[in-house]
């Protein structure tokens, strides 16, 4: 048996910047991969990154060749890169096998065979595994040659035709306005009645009508039934009628990837598959930790890294960071334009029983859009009237992406909504929107 100061399962975001700080504090440490493929994790190899590369290049050139040339480039440097930077250092071992539980403090390591090869201890054990795709029940799904997951889509060989997307997430509305800037028909399949509930309805009824201008066709209230190949590609039965697509992407969602005979543990998993955690992100075997997608919760990469924070905070410092003060979180769907989104809506924000000012404006009343030439989206935010804090935000237009974050600081640090109202910005920005944005 091979000791080892920390294990960590799995080369994400936050296990992998934990390796690297435990190494630097002279801990002898052992990060677990089963896969070669996934050096750096998910966000890296097979999520943002990748994803977000074939976003921007559909949007500067319209080539789907050389955008996924290009995302094949991007993918294997930093997989590279991630690689050698916790392999070449001395006091980290990269271990190409899979991880298996053999009690609280021991994990197995298998090979390709499932045979165990070694068995490594520590008296720090993190599991940094992520999520893997959700395929449906739904008949021909294991027989049909032409559907994909949102990884599978991320590397053919060839533009589709028609492309049919099953779900209306936010993945799937990602790869909607990809594929459509790239050319590609593209229909959405939403068996809910609309997409996108927890968003603020005005914006969704703006991402509808920016998505329909590019020919994307939302499906609202299919079910999908079955998929029957044939000679041209598949057919897609739902409730709502039959569609025919040369390739088909199932974007249905993701489950914490917790196959790791947990059973040989005191591991316990909540309702949804993911590992239960508390507020330290402490399993229920007091020296197990969980970190990223795994633990359930928001899925992103940044996520991942402040999970690294509070364990690191845990092991090396004075346990006061948690999951309860990491404060706001914003996130981005990278749709054509991006919407970007902090705290409230103004419906979340009454329905909690704030007393609420709020305002909006079209994306084509600030300067900023006649130079990006680019008129579409809408900008809206709610404040609490009784104290001048903001609420959230939601931001559907250019640069939302970048901008959005200044609104999660002023969020955390309780400034008045007046500060960004009153704040100089430099010109022609699309932050400076914020002097109409929060003239409430």
């Amino acid at each position: 048996m091979k000791k080892f100061d920390l294990v960590i399962i799995g080369f994400g975001k936050g296990g992998k910047t934990l390796a690297k700080f435990a190494a630097t504090q002279g801990k002898k440490v052992a990060v677990i991969e089963k896969s070669k493929e996934m050096y750096g994790g998910t966000c890296i190899n097979i999520g943002c990154i990748p994803s977000k590369t074939l976003v921007h290049e559909g949007l500067e050139h319209g080539s789907f060749d050389q955008a996924f040339s290009r995302k094949k480039g991007v993918v294997t440097a930093l997989n590279n890169k991630n690689y050698h930077n916790l392999a070449d250092d001395d006091n980290i071992e990269v271990l190409d096998y899979t991880a298996k539980f053999k009690s609280n403090h021991e994990v197995n390591l298998l090979n390709e065979q499932d045979e165990i090869v070694e068995t490594v201890t520590a008296p720090n054990i993190v599991i940094n595994t992520g999520a893997k795709s959700v395929i449906p029940p739904i008949g021909g799904v294991e027989t049909s040659k032409h559907l994909y997951d949102s990884t599978g889509i991320m590397n053919l060989d060839f533009q589709p035709k028609k492309l049919v997307i099953v779900g209306g997430g936010y993945i799937a509305l990602e790869f909607a306005s990809m594929f459509a800037n790239f050319g590609t028909q593209v229909t959405v399949l939403e068996r809910g009645e609309d997409i996108m509930p927890r968003e603020d309805k005005d914006i969704v009824k703006e991402v509808k009508k920016d998505l329909a201008d590019k020919n994307v066709n939302i499906i609202l209230n299919a079910q999908t039934e079955k998929f029957e190949d044939t000679d041209a590609g598949t057919v897609v039965h739902t409730t709502d009628g039959t569609y025919e697509a040369d390739a088909v992407l199932l974007a249905t969602g993701r489950k914490p990837n917790t196959d790791l005979d947990l059973e040989n543990t005191d591991i316990q998993l909540g309702e949804h598959g993911e590992i239960k955690v508390d507020e330290h992100l402490q399993t229920t075997a007091t020296n197990v930790y969980a970190l990223g997608d795994v633990k359930g919760g928001m899925q992103f990469t940044y996520i991942s890294l402040d999970d690294f924070r509070i364990v690191k905070d845990q092991l090396f410092g004075n346990g006061e960071r948690s999951t309860e003060n990491r404060g706001a979180v914003p996130y981005t769907v990278f749709i054509d334009p991006p919407l970007a989104r902090v705290g409230l809506t103004t419906e979340e924000a009454k329905a909690q029983g704030y007393n609420i000012i709020e305002n909006a404006i079209p994306v084509n009343t600030i300067p900023r859009h006649k130079i990006n030439n680019d008129p579409r989206g809408l900008f809206k935010a709610v404040v609490n009237k009784d104290t001048e804090e903001i609420l959230g935000a939601t931001l559907y237009g250019l640069q939302s992406e970048e901008i959005i974050n200044l609104v999660k600081l002023a969020i955390d640090q309780k400034l008045s909504y007046k500060v960004l109202k009153t704040n100089i910005y430099t010109h022609p920005t699309m932050v400076e929107s914020f002097n109409d944005l929060f003239n409430m």
